[in-house]
């Protein structure tokens, strides 16, 4: 009986630690894709393919503007 209630605890925390990383994996997948400026350009189609305009009155490149590509520069 012993060892069975040491098993559940170990797997219930082992449980536990597995769905907190996945949540943290999971939370940092969304902030990536939800809109913050990643390093690099893009391409004028992929940032229209993805749901951006290009606002060319930045200097010194254009800079893609809403969608995936939020805020980064257009080759």
């Amino acid at each position: 009986m012993r060892i069975r209630r040491i098993f559940a605890a170990v797997f219930a925390a082992a449980a536990l630690a597995g769905l907190g990383l996945t949540g943290a994996a999971t939370a940092t997948a969304a902030t990536v894709t939800a809109g913050s400026v990643i390093a690099g350009s893009v391409t004028p189609g992929e940032c229209t393919d993805n749901g951006g305009t290009i606002d060319r009155s930045t200097t010194p490149l254009p800079t893609c503007r809403g969608g995936m590509y939020n805020g980064q520069t257009v080759d």
